[in-house]
């Protein structure tokens, strides 16, 4: 059937992504594999149950998705936050995933840190996601926290706020006790940078 673009903001451009079937259907999260794009679902999609709303995403750097900034590595866990990030912005709770090759690893991840939101894992071509068992608890913890910490801080994105010398050279040693004033001030003067407002 006809598929629709749909695209998401992300602190670097956008991810794209195509979808198929009714909007309100059962919610399947599609990821391709390494150098693809969401193009690989098209023969596929067709041939799978109506009634479910298919969202094939293109991870960042791969088909119409912005590539990341030059000199930023592309790694695993980086993937699974592009796959939070798609979670949030389609408000879906819980949903799908299928995977296909790479993405397949990607969706094991992504299922091994929240599965609360994973209802089903379907796996094309792929093993999933596969950890030492003594290395499962801390790695969990860790890598949950980042992900987490750092969609956050995207949300609560703001203007920096403005202070003046006196409060901002305050600030600083406050949150750093080992720091003399005269210190601090040396790092003020190329870790700061005076506005009108501060």
């Amino acid at each position: 059937g006809m598929s629709s673009e749909l695209k998401f903001p992300v602190p670097w451009g956008h991810v794209a992504a195509k979808a198929w079937g009714p909007s309100e259907g059962h919610p399947v999260l599609c990821l391709h594999g390494w150098l693809d794009n969401a193009n690989t679902f098209d023969k596929l999609i067709p041939l799978l149950p109506r009634g479910c709303y298919y969202v094939a995403m293109d991870f960042s750097g791969h088909g119409l998705s912005s590539h990341r900034p030059a000199g930023c590595p592309y790694h695993f866990l980086d993937y699974v936050t592009d796959v939070r990030r798609v979670a949030a912005a389609l408000q879906w709770r819980r949903f799908t995933l299928m995977g296909h090759s790479m993405g397949g690893a990607v969706a094991g991840m992504f299922c091994f840190l929240y599965p609360e939101m994973v209802d089903k894992l379907i796996l094309l071509e792929s093993l999933g996601f596969l950890l030492a068992p003594e290395d499962t608890e801390a790695w969990l913890k860790s890598k949950r926290r980042v992900i987490d910490r750092l969609l956050s801080l995207e949300a609560k994105q703001q203007t920096p706020k403005a202070r003046s010398p006196e409060a901002a050279l305050q600030r600083l040693l406050e949150a750093n006790s080992h720091l003399t004033a005269e210190g601090g001030a040396i790092l003020l003067q190329r870790g700061a940078t005076e506005t009108p407002a501060g």
